[in-house]
């Protein structure tokens, strides 16, 4: 969405999670969160997003957050529990601990 390659962000993800379980396995010290924007991300960008989070550990946790339309982008509705539950079984196809926070945001549509 901002225009910039994420190339950087996914190397240091992938090498703080090769590493994590190393030294401290019982606390996680590296955990994946999406936002997840109405007709900006869906189940089929979560599950690769997922794909790459398993390929480095599947045991990594990994939060799916409801968004809340604020500032600039107020133009858009909140997340639905569809949306919020079909991301959340893209993503458990392929890791072991994802859970949906934020969920009193979700809306009933």
């Amino acid at each position: 969405m901002c225009g910039v390659s994420n190339r950087a962000s996914l190397n240091n993800f992938r090498e703080i999670g090769e590493r994590f379980f190393e030294k401290r396995p019982e606390v996680p010290v590296l955990t994946a969160s999406t936002l997840l924007i109405p007709g900006y991300v869906d189940a089929a960008e979560v599950e690769n997003i997922a794909k790459f989070i398993a390929e480095v550990n599947p045991g990594i946790p990994y939060t799916l957050l409801a968004f809340y339309p604020q500032y600039v982008m107020d133009d858009l509705p909140t997340t639905s529990w569809k949306q919020a539950h079909e991301c959340y079984e893209a993503a458990r196809k392929h890791l072991e601990k994802v859970r949906i926070g934020n969920i009193h945001l979700l809306s009933g549509e």
